[in-house]
């Protein structure tokens, strides 16, 4: 039997998932631009960087962002090793509430050395109602909360910024969910 992708540990992440980002000569299925930002007035940028347990930036993480709200179903993929301060940025909109939850984004974070990926979310920091009825975001011890926390940072033109960093390890570690 041959390994699977979780079972070897890479880094083949840009050559398979994101090829155009890294400038391979083919096509990605999915980028970072969700929404175009120039056809969505409200739409929104995200910016963040992944962290060791050493504070250490990562540069070569693979980020998905997945988001439903029951009107909107959109997906994205960006990887941290072509942006200089090895960021990553997505173009989405910020989900409308579900039944009274608060608007948030589903994360997953592969990288080399894990073999499993990760699973986090992002909440808004200007969601402040929401976020102190959410049943999810309350389950969570309150001091380890703000790890999920995007907190809106100015405007990047007319589309709000939102800075959203996650620590696989150590001090400020983001809280990850069991799958």
């Amino acid at each position: 039997m041959k390994q699977t992708p979780s079972q070897t540990v890479g880094p083949y992440f840009a050559y398979s998932l994101t090829p155009e980002q890294y400038l391979y000569d083919f096509k990605s299925l999915v980028g970072n631009v969700m929404v175009n930002p120039t056809e969505h007035p409200e739409a929104i940028t995200i910016v963040g960087k992944v962290f060791d347990g050493d504070n250490n930036v990562i540069p070569d993480a693979i980020i998905e962002i997945w988001q439903n709200d029951g009107e909107n179903q959109l997906f994205g993929r960006f990887g941290t090793g072509t942006d200089a301060q090895n960021r990553f940025i997505f173009h989405t909109i910020k989900p409308e509430s579900v039944n009274g939850q608060a608007p948030y984004l589903t994360v997953i974070i592969f990288m080399r050395g894990q073999l499993i990926h990760s699973y986090t979310r992002i909440y808004f920091s200007d969601e402040v109602a929401l976020n102190e009825k959410d049943e999810v975001l309350n389950s969570i011890e309150k001091d380890r909360r703000k790890t999920l926390i995007a907190q809106k940072n100015g405007a990047i033109g007319s589309l709000s910024r939102y800075e959203f960093n996650i620590y696989m390890q150590g001090e400020n570690e983001t809280v990850f969910f069991e799958i």
